[in-house]
């Protein structure tokens, strides 16, 4: 298992559209994807439980990969939540 912390940069935080992208590349990992935030350990793979999560600006949430391309699928979900899905960013 690899894991890593990363802060939520996009200023509306993981609403809809981000959390939709976000899914959609947690589900491709060849690997157990799981995220904790300040409401648990959920799977991002369903964009239900990311949307759920209430997942805003600023927030600290630490990805959690295991099995199969775990270290590349780290990489892959990290850069993507650090990139702020195309949108407008916090510091």
């Amino acid at each position: 298992m690899v894991s890593q912390k990363v802060k939520v940069r996009n200023v509306s935080g993981l609403h809809l559209r981000p959390a939709s992208e976000l899914s959609n590349i947690c589900s491709q990992c060849n690997c157990d994807v799981s995220i904790i935030c300040p409401k648990g350990r959920i799977n991002p793979k369903s964009v239900l439980m990311l949307m759920g999560a209430a997942i805003k600006a600023g927030t600290e949430i630490e990805v959690q990969c295991s099995g199969g391309d775990e270290k590349n699928s780290l990489d892959k979900i990290v850069n993507a939540i650090k990139g702020g899905f195309g949108e407008k960013l916090i510091n």
